[in-house]
């Protein structure tokens, strides 16, 4: 069992930054892939980034060159630098997990945080 608290969203305005942060549970986590996702009102869930259990990252376009994802797994960590923010980036952001590779890069995964809220204003 995994549990995934997100944390560092807030409001910000057009340009910002913000850091979120996500607390991982267990003592598996190097075993974990982990994702970023976000969902904004009336839209579907969208992948942000994709940490792999080496470290590598994948980070969606819209995001490219504002966005850094990374983990720390000392600390059982995973972060979304997000720079430049824009308004098309307030959303709710989960941090998620799943064992398998796979899943998060196709859109699934098996664990998911709460949720923090991002909010850049105009």
């Amino acid at each position: 069992q995994v549990q995934l608290v997100e944390s560092g969203g807030g409001l910000v305005q057009t340009g910002g930054s913000l850091r979120l942060s996500c607390a991982a549970s267990g003592r598996a986590f190097t075993s974990w892939t982990m994702g970023w996702f976000r969902q904004a009102p009336g839209k579907e869930r969208e992948l942000v980034a994709t940490i792999t259990t080496s470290g590598s990252t994948y980070v969606r376009d819209s995001v490219k060159g504002r966005f850094t994802a990374s983990r720390d797994n000392a600390k059982n960590m995973v972060y979304l630098q997000m720079n430049v923010l824009k308004p098309e980036d307030t959303a709710i952001y989960y941090c998620a997990a799943d064992r398998l590779p796979y899943y998060i890069p196709a859109g699934r995964a098996t664990y998911w945080g709460q949720g923090t809220q991002v909010t850049v204003s105009s």
